[in-house]
């Protein structure tokens, strides 16, 4: 099934309008930690997952929400932010280490590992689809949990033909670099691979369906020989760099959804001290 990617703004008005629907508290913006766990239980889909890996409210808290700070994982200085910036919830990629007697009184905190990672890194990624340029997008690959519905672990689309030094090119000014190519043996490349495995089947599928370029976070050993045998080019992007993009991602959708609630994205990763001040 081949469907155009939306824009990212339109992501976040079609996810409002559905919880709008099936959640009429919704229709006015998020006050509590609980309605933002709502919207993200939309967002990334989250019924198709196991209840273990579904993610929301890791810390339950009534307090209402002004403004909310994103962070892939606690370090030490964490707390500290939250209290400089008076922060009032917290979204997290991985919340396990994070020490909650060190946060401010009444902060709610939020978590999502895998629905995020599907959802906004290297996977079916609309959002990303948008940024490169991609058509007619593709469901490439899948996984299922038994007695769960079944989750794309990527998506396949269309751009103008392109030699794979525009590409790198293109991908260095949106991931800020890549890790490591493997360049094969297309030179032009117009259908593109964005899958957040890489496996000897979802290789040679891809292949098979035309692409000519697969995006991954990190090159896998055991998927070489269909990468050789296929004469596939392949970027691996780095785990992290898929994952702060994400998170910045999840930023802009956010202030889409609830212009009134101020996004906070922690600054450990950036390096833009202009985007440290206005994220």
């Amino acid at each position: 099934m081949t469907r155009p990617a939306p824009t990212l703004r339109r992501r976040a008005s079609i996810v409002v309008k559905r919880n709008a629907a099936r959640c009429p508290i919704l229709k006015i913006m998020a006050k509590t930690p609980h309605q933002l766990a709502d919207f993200l239980e939309n967002l990334f889909q989250t019924h198709r997952y196991p209840p273990g890996e579904q993610g929301g409210i890791f810390h339950s808290s009534e307090t209402p929400v002004r403004k909310l700070g994103l962070a892939l994982e606690p370090t030490k200085e964490l707390a500290d932010w939250t209290f400089r910036e008076t922060l009032n919830a917290l979204w997290l990629h991985r919340p396990w280490q994070l020490a909650l007697t060190a946060l401010p009184p009444g902060v709610g905190v939020l978590a999502h590992h895998l629905p995020f990672d599907e959802t906004l890194t290297l996977g079916h990624n609309d959002p990303l689809a948008m940024a490169l340029k991609l058509e007619n997008l593709e469901e490439l690959g899948h996984k299922q949990a038994p007695d769960f519905p079944p989750r794309a672990v990527g998506m396949m689309g269309e751009a103008p033909a392109q030699p794979l030094a525009a590409w790198l090119e293109k991908l260095t000014a949106e991931f800020g670099g890549y890790e490591m190519i493997l360049e094969g043996e297309k030179e032009e490349i117009h259908r593109v691979a964005v899958v957040g495995a890489m496996t000897d089947a979802v290789v040679r599928e891809a292949a098979e369906r035309g692409a000519t370029l697969y995006l991954t976070g990190q090159l896998r050993h055991p998927a070489r020989r269909a990468v050789e045998e296929t004469g596939m080019n392949v970027v691996a992007l780095g785990h992290r760099r898929s994952e702060e993009w994400g998170l910045r991602t999840l930023a802009d959708v956010l202030r889409a959804a609830f212009p009134d609630v101020e996004i906070r994205v922690y600054p450990n990763f950036l390096t833009n001290s202009a985007e440290m001040l206005s994220a």
